[in-house]
């Protein structure tokens, strides 16, 4: 069955700073105008026909905001504890190129494994436990505890993961790099850690109507969503545009990318004012994820998350990640009743779907045929529906359906990191956004009121209301974060 949608609805806000016929009832058409004798039956009230229109409030539930002086944030974030590292199998016997660290980045000569460290080295051939013998810059010497070679247990040119999980010296013996000499050569391994930075956007809007038509009053009687009402249209349509900004300022933090390639890099900079630097755009929580972050895409052609399988394998990469036990779900409306009915499934005496959800049913109370959490293993996931993923106005009307974002795994609580700028360790939320503040401008979300109508400020004949904020998100931990296409 399919669902048709109404194609005669205002979906899209009109450029013109005046209410026109799409938004009135012409009484001119159709042979009625005001010259007839019959005084038509007006419904003064506006229907509210799309609910609650904003979609603002994501960040607020999850997240917090801070101010920043300056024109970028940077942030650092704790390395792994553990030596764990990819590789190659040398053509000599017994020797492995190290390539990089477990998670991907550049080691080479840079890593920390050390002559008497015992080693697990596991290949699609199987684990083997070794110990190193020697080291020349990015390449290993182990032997075997069984006394195999690796080149014929392993074979040559082969990847494998190479894992340091303790040592062994024999009696007397110090740190040393070189076992036939007494000269006391150890290294230490220093701690590792990722710095990232982000850098704020400023966001623009206004609103402008003429002195005049301030005065002028519509047949509609409107109410905004901040309380005001009347028959002002002005009213209403100054404050759609601040719902609009204030929306801009969520749906920024979510979608927007950094500046990545030279590509049209000179078009983009004469707009912005920045003098050929490329350096435009913010980091948002979509890229954020995506770039260091984890994605699943579930079933080819299913919504990702619709089987414990699937979720098998979200908690089991995040087994290998910080291991945050809380976790928040925000999904669209499909993906939200794929696991309602994935966990009904679970219920097997609910075959006909009379007992889940709520498992006492009776023939005499509403049906709850939904579920707002559910635990995994030693993991609690609570999901929630994402007006931002559902709303056709945003990103629930884009033509992307097979790789579009369904939905975010977030994780719930603090994570503890150094603050370059403040110079100290802070605890704060995964997620919070920062904007630009000094004692002498606050640029969170500023407002304010030009022209001659109300308080004069200047000569135009007209009232302008501005608005401003100068912000950019950082996501800390990105690593226990998933994003679901």
């Amino acid at each position: 069955m399919a669902i048709t949608a109404g194609a005669n609805l205002n979906l899209t806000p009109l450029p013109q700073k005046y209410a026109d016929t799409s938004n009135y009832i012409d009484f001119t058409a159709s042979g009625t105008n005001w010259s007839q004798q019959y005084l038509p039956d007006l419904m003064e009230k506006e229907a509210e026909v799309f609910g609650k229109r904003t979609i603002s409030g994501f960040l607020s539930q999850i997240g917090a905001e801070e101010a920043m002086t300056a024109d970028q944030v940077v942030w650092s974030e704790q390395g792994r504890l553990h030596l764990h590292y990819n590789g190659t199998t040398a053509s000599t016997a017994e020797t492995i190129d190290i390539g990089n660290d477990i998670d991907g980045r550049s080691a080479g000569a840079s890593h920390g494994i050390r002559v008497n460290d015992t080693l697990l080295v596991s290949s699609a051939t199987g684990t083997f436990n070794a110990i190193c013998t020697a080291v020349s810059g990015a390449t290993i010497t182990i032997e075997l505890y069984d006394g195999t070679d690796i080149t014929t247990t392993i074979g040559g040119s082969e990847a494998v993961t190479v894992l340091v999980y303790g040592s062994e010296y024999g009696k007397g013996q110090s740190y040393r790099s070189d076992v036939s000499t007494d000269a006391d050569t150890r290294t230490s391994n220093e701690p590792q850690f990722q710095t990232h930075t982000n850098k704020p956007i400023i966001l623009k809007d206004y609103y402008q109507i003429n002195g005049s038509d301030t005065s002028q009053i519509g047949w509609v009687e409107v109410t905004t969503e901040e309380g005001q009402g009347g028959y002002l249209w002005y009213l209403k349509a100054a404050s759609e545009t601040k719902m609009r900004f204030t929306d801009y300022l969520e749906m920024a933090m979510l979608e927007s990318v950094k500046n990545s390639a030279a590509a049209g890099a000179t078009t983009v900079d004469s707009l912005l004012g920045m003098a050929g630097s490329a350096n435009f755009g913010t980091q948002g929580l979509f890229d954020a994820i995506a770039k260091r972050g984890n994605t699943t895409s579930g079933v080819t052609g299913v919504n990702a998350a619709t089987d414990l399988a699937e979720f098998d394998a979200i908690l089991a990469e995040f087994d290998k990640q910080g291991a945050i036990e809380e976790n928040m779900m925000f999904i669209d409306r499909s993906t939200s009743l794929a696991i309602d009915d994935m966990l009904a499934s679970m219920n097997s005496y609910g075959a006909g779907g009379t007992s889940y959800g709520v498992f006492n049913n009776s023939e005499d109370m509403a049906l709850n045929l939904g579920f707002s959490g559910f635990r995994r293993g030693s993991y609690d996931f609570y999901k929630s529906d994402f007006r931002y993923l559902n709303d056709k106005g945003t990103r629930g009307g884009l033509l992307d359906a097979v790789t579009n974002i369904r939905g975010v795994i977030i994780p719930a609580g603090t994570s503890t990191v150094y603050d370059g700028t403040l110079g100290k360790n802070l605890t704060r939320p995964f997620l919070h956004v920062r904007y630009r503040a000094s004692q002498t401008d606050d640029r969170r979300m500023k407002s304010w009121v030009t022209g001659s109508v109300g308080a004069t400020t200047s000569a135009l004949d007209a009232m302008q209301v501005h608005y401003l904020s100068e912000r950019c998100l950082v996501t800390q931990g990105a690593n226990n974060f998933m994003l679901m296409k």
